[in-house]
Parts: C-alpha cells; structure tokens; sequence
C-alpha cells in the first residue's frame, strides 16, 4: 500500500508551500488522479488523516478527482478513449495506441487560511 507514502509526499509538499506562503491552515486539498495512475482512491482517503495528523493539514477535506484515460492511435489519429478489454483503436483497430492522459497524479490546488 503505497497510498500512506504519497499522503506522507503530500503533506512535504503543502509543508514547503506554507514556508513559501505563510499560511495557518489547509481547509482543502484537491488532487487529480489519473484512472491508470496504480493509486486506490479509497486507499488514498483513508491514509491522508493518517498523514496529516499534527500538520496543518489536519482537518483538511481532500478531494479526489478522477482523470480519464485518453490514447492517441499513431496510424489513424483517433484521440479518446479505449475499452480495456480490446487496448485497440475503436476506429482502425490498429494497437499502436499511446497514452495522451489517465497517469496524473498531482496536488490541482490548496484552499488555506
């Protein structure tokens, strides 16, 4: 379970961010996570109070929200999704796809005091 480590990665990042900016408090935290990104939501939500226990980060909401995987067929251009079953271009059939969004995993914005 590597979500306790991302969190744990969370709060330096919000850490660094109040040395930046001085801030008292993080009400919200929001993050994008990408659907191929390997992290469990659930995993992720039931660390973070875990994580920010003591913080200033303690208390805070954390939003998740989910980014869609996209591909980019390289023989006929099709950009969009793929079913998982097949990994093959639903237009041209072709599997010369590559993956244009659905690994992100960042901090999208801090709502603080």
């Amino acid at each position: 379970m590597h979500e306790l480590a991302l969190t744990e990665a969370i709060i330096r990042i919000i850490n660094s961010q109040r040395e930046k900016e001085g801030f008292s408090r993080v009400e919200e935290i929001r993050l994008r996570i990408g659907e191929y990104s390997g992290i469990v939501p659930e995993y992720l939500l039931n660390c973070f109070p875990i994580a920010a226990k003591g913080t200033v980060a303690e208390g805070a909401a954390l939003v998740l929200e989910t980014v869609k995987a996209s591909f980019r067929c390289s023989d006929c251009g099709y950009e969009g999704p793929v079913e998982r079953k097949s990994a093959c271009c639903p237009r041209c059939g072709s599997l010369e796809l590559r993956m244009t969004a659905g690994r992100e995993f960042y901090v999208e914005s801090l709502k603080v005091e």
